[in-house]
């Protein structure tokens, strides 16, 4: 690992706090709005993890991740989600060259950042495609395990009305998503700051805040961060609270749930919380940071069953009640 530019990790967390102030600035001059969606997005990047994007058409889903990739100045590649697209379209594959020798071409995931966009337009099939790069950032092609570059996001976005000619992701692959992040229409006047941005010919150049070594730094340095017995307690039990049946599950729960969230939520409400300590300028996280990224991180590893649905109980209204 290379050497530390700081002289303590304290040091460390304080510039990162300004790397992070220059790089939401640098964000905003093309993303109007959507503070919260970018904060849980740099939470991501920032906590090694993988980001599920859902919204309606229109809301700049694809242009925010291009963004934050041109910021943080990482390789940056788009994959159209479609019904007719291959595992190897994504991968790779072996070609024969004019040696007659098979030679592996690498597809479009060899790189910092990966932006699946409408991820359930696809088969399972395809979609498994990235489960392996992204649990153990690995591809493995005709029996050879290949390292994706160091560091990688998978970035998806997913349309929630439009279900015909859609395969919606297998609970497998929603877990490998730290994140599931619901963007919003903008208000009112972020829309026509948005109008009057978008309707002219001006090109906004986006400066390079950051470095892909300054990345690994810093997610290293946030892994690092010291977290006590109580946090830590908290976030399981929380976890544990939305299995229906469990010692600390209530009574919506056990009415509401059919399933309810694994040891991976446990592990990125820390990761989490960790993150949300540090971008705020904390030298380690309390519960306020559990809560403050609990309900991205719950929403897709917790299902209703038809009561709930019947009753009109929400999947946010029941994590609001755990927390």
């Amino acid at each position: 690992m290379a050497e530390s530019p700081y002289q303590n990790d304290v040091e460390a967390i304080d510039a990162f706090v300004k790397k992070y102030e220059l790089l939401t600035k640098e964000i905003g001059k093309v993303i109007v709005g959507q503070d919260d969606v970018i904060k849980n997005l740099l939470i991501t990047v920032f906590s090694r993890g993988h980001c599920l994007l859902v919204g309606v058409p229109g809301l700049a889903k694809t242009l925010l991740i291009n963004t934050i990739s041109d910021a943080l100045g990482l390789s940056f590649n788009r994959i159209q989600f479609t019904p007719d697209l291959m595992p190897s379209d994504i991968i790779g594959s072996e070609i024969l060259d004019e040696n007659k020798n098979f030679k592996f071409i690498k597809g479009p995931i060899f790189a910092n950042m990966i932006l699946a966009d409408e991820i359930n337009r696809t088969p399972p099939k395809t979609q498994a495609a990235l489960l392996e790069a992204m649990q153990e950032k690995t591809v493995t092609a005709a029996g050879h395990q290949y390292k994706l570059d160091n560091p990688f996001f998978v970035l998806a976005t997913q349309n929630p009305i439009e279900q015909e000619g859609t395969y919606p992701l297998p609970e497998a692959q929603l877990d490998r998503f730290m994140f599931n992040i619901w963007v919003d229409y903008p208000k009112y006047a972020e829309e026509l700051a948005i109008v009057k941005s978008t309707t002219t010919d001006n090109h906004v150049v986006l400066n390079h805040i950051m470095s892909a070594e300054e990345i690994v730094f810093f997610q290293n340095l946030i892994r690092k961060m010291p977290v006590t017995d109580n946090v830590i307690e908290y976030a399981v039990k929380l976890a544990t609270s939305t299995r229906a049946g469990s010692e600390f599950a209530t009574e919506n729960v056990n009415n509401y749930l059919s399933w309810g969230a694994g040891p991976r939520a446990s592990q990125y409400l820390i990761i989490g919380a960790k993150c949300h300590a540090a971008i705020n300028g904390k030298y380690a996280p309390d519960i306020e940071d559990v809560k403050a990224v609990a309900e991205p991180i719950l929403r897709h590893r917790i299902v209703r069953n038809y009561k709930a649905e019947a009753d009109g109980f929400s999947i946010e209204k029941i994590i609001e009640s755990l927390l």
